[in-house]
């Protein structure tokens, strides 16, 4: 037994039956996604009460559809001036990369104004609103997806925490002048 499976085990032996049950359901979830370390999310959605698979899937979600939907076969061509770039000459890498990196900043800024809860610039105005997870039934738990910002970038599905998107990668054949 590992490290991390025996601090799971411990930690479960001090568990209700119910939460016990509650928890080990929550982590067969984690890793059915694939969760990076299920354990931690679902011990932090018992200990803490937060909505941790919630949020995973919504973030996850986020990645897979305008983030990295951009690499998909034919997304680029569905902008014209994409397609005029890619007509032009343009390296499709490039702007796979390009397109990729401003969707993310989108999100995050979406999230960011979310996890705000109201309009900070606005005096006066009563108006806000609330990520609220839901049950089976669609009805809201009561329970805040907050701080979906502050995930967004460790939850990029390669693994890389977004890195391709702001480093200066070299590809076989360029040279990357001083």
């Amino acid at each position: 037994m590992n490290d991390v499976e025996a601090t799971w085990q411990l930690w479960l032996s001090g568990l209700t039956p119910s939460k016990r049950a509650a928890a080990e359901s929550l982590r067969t979830q984690f890793e059915a996604l694939g969760a990076p370390d299920a354990p931690a999310w679902a011990r932090s959605e018992i200990d803490e009460n937060r909505p941790q698979l919630a949020r995973f899937v919504l973030l996850r979600s986020l990645w897979r559809g305008p983030i990295d939907g951009w690499s998909d076969p034919g997304a680029l061509e569905q902008v014209a001036a994409a397609r005029r770039l890619l007509e032009a000459g343009a390296d499709r890498e490039d702007l796979v990369l390009l397109t990729r990196a401003i969707a993310y900043e989108a999100v995050f800024a979406v999230m960011d104004e979310l996890d705000c809860g109201g309009d900070v610039n606005v005096s006066g105005v009563h108006a806000g609103w609330s990520v609220m997870e839901t049950g089976e039934d669609g009805r809201p738990t009561g329970r805040p997806l907050l701080g979906l910002h502050e995930d967004l970038l460790t939850l990029d599905p390669s693994g890389r925490g977004g890195a391709d998107l702001w480093s200066e990668i070299t590809r076989p054949g360029w040279v990357v002048a001083p």
